[in-house]
């Protein structure tokens, strides 16, 4: 197992032990219907992760305005995504739905995903 390999099975150690349960939930578009004459409507795919939700920094906040209040910071590990999150997609986090909005940030040193940062808003 190679270093970023083993960052990255930390990553998902680490956040399923201090983290809490996050359901992403991506709509995927139906397939064509004939018969219709119209794509099927689409569909929610849903994955349960662990990830942390966290508050942005003052420094944050002024070192970015694409930060508004209320967002927060989504880290998931990227070991074992059925998916990876994009832009659009929701995270159900204790009941509360979130869109993940710009930017999605991938830790990826030496090309092995370890770390997904969202930032997320309601």
């Amino acid at each position: 197992m190679s270093f970023y390999h083993q960052m990255a099975a930390m990553a998902l150690d680490m956040i399923t032990e201090y983290g809490q349960l996050v359901t992403l939930r991506n709509l995927q578009q139906g397939e064509y219907d004939p018969e219709a004459s119209a794509p099927a409507p689409p569909v929610a795919v849903e994955h349960d992760v662990q990830g942390l939700l966290l508050e942005y920094s003052g420094r944050e906040f002024e070192a970015s305005s694409l930060i508004l209040t209320g967002d927060k910071k989504l880290k998931i590990p990227a070991q074992g995504l059925a998916w990876v999150p994009s832009l659009g997609s929701k995270a159900v986090i204790q009941g509360v739905e979130w869109t993940i909005v710009p930017p999605v940030k991938e830790v990826n040193p030496a090309g092995t995903p370890i770390l997904y940062e969202l930032q997320v808003r309601r």
